[in-house]
């Protein structure tokens, strides 16, 4: 599908017949093209569109280039940003004279809300250079969102983990595996917005090389320093959050072996406690014809309170330590 946009007093405006306004579009959105329609943009710009093979590829000069007198700059942007699994996808941008071609396969929530912004708001976006720097800055308003919520969601992760439990019932409700579970996802999700902020920190230093080779305007040369400093600042504190839930990793692992220890020490407590009173019914229970107690009145009574006090004075031994 191809969607195209012309200026009309100073906001963008889609046109549904691109042949009679190709001379005015300034920015065509290919999403999930076809051949015909790749061939009719090529065609069109006498530039060749990058399939999607060559979009994923990770070297640099596969995804940063100038072919054909276009300047071409692929990064990694997120969709389905609503769940801790992102859908990750290539979408290249491609600065083609005065116009701008982008060409993706998935949809990135900034590729919504920017047009119907720049379709109700004049904002100064009437040139595939402006364009291209006002729907990059979208996109990265995008992953600040992104992570400012997986910040949060880490925060609650780690009052989770280290709250203090007032009751016994608190600590055995504590679900450890559902808390590893939400550590695994907030760390796939935070190094996945982190790979798109390198691939757009690469493109930002890119596109400053083209601002200055064509000598764009002033204000967007400014602006292009302004969204590579935004990147750079979010890529760490991404890498801040990465360290942050790799610390709540190691923390819960710490809380599960101090509770499977506690277990332990419980079970190895209560088999030193029985041990003295089994050791009583041991020899009491020894079949010889002569025992001394066997023929006594008390003697059942006297093995019993024997065995009761043997179990008491180890627990209360335990207790006085600290060990219970």
């Amino acid at each position: 599908m191809i969607k195209a946009f012309v200026v009309d007093n100073d906001r963008l405006r889609v046109t549904d017949d691109l042949a009679a306004d190709g001379d005015r579009v300034v920015w065509a959105d290919l999403f999930n093209p076809t051949k015909e329609e790749e061939a009719a943009i090529e065609s069109w710009l006498g530039i060749a569109i990058p399939t999607r093979e060559e979009m994923e590829e990770i070297e640099i000069s596969s995804r940063l280039y100038v072919e054909d007198g276009g300047y071409f700059m692929t990064a990694v942007l997120p969709a389905q940003t609503e769940v801790d699994d992102p859908l990750m996808s290539p979408v290249t941008f491609a600065l083609a004279g005065n116009r701008l071609i982008t060409i993706r396969y998935h949809e990135p929530k900034a590729f919504k809300t920017f047009p119907l912004r720049a379709e109700k708001v004049a904002t100064g976006c009437t040139s595939g250079d402006t364009i291209l720097i006002g729907l990059l800055e979208a996109i990265v308003d995008r992953l600040a969102d992104i992570l400012e919520r997986a910040g949060r969601d880490v925060e609650t992760i780690s009052r989770d983990i280290f709250e203090a439990r007032s009751t016994k019932a608190s600590k055995r409700n504590r679900d450890f595996q559902e808390l590893l579970k939400g550590i695994g996802r907030k760390e796939d999700l935070a190094s996945s917005v982190r790979d798109s902020l390198i691939s757009l920190q690469r493109l930002a230093g890119f596109l400053a090389h083209v601002a200055a080779q064509t000598k764009m305007s002033k204000d967007v040369r400014a602006r292009i320093k302004t969204l590579s400093r935004d990147v750079l600042s979010l890529a760490d504190h991404a890498t801040f959050l990465s360290q942050k839930i790799s610390f709540l990793l190691d923390a819960t692992l710490g809380m599960i072996s101090i509770e499977q220890n506690a277990i332990i020490k419980i079970f190895s407590v209560a088999a030193v406690i029985f041990l003295p009173p089994t050791l009583v019914a041991s020899i009491y229970g020894m079949n010889f014809d002569i025992i001394p107690e066997l023929k006594w009145e008390f003697g059942y009574p006297f093995a019993i309170g024997l065995m009761v006090v043997s179990a008491i004075l180890p627990f209360w031994y335990f207790r006085r330590r600290g060990w219970l």
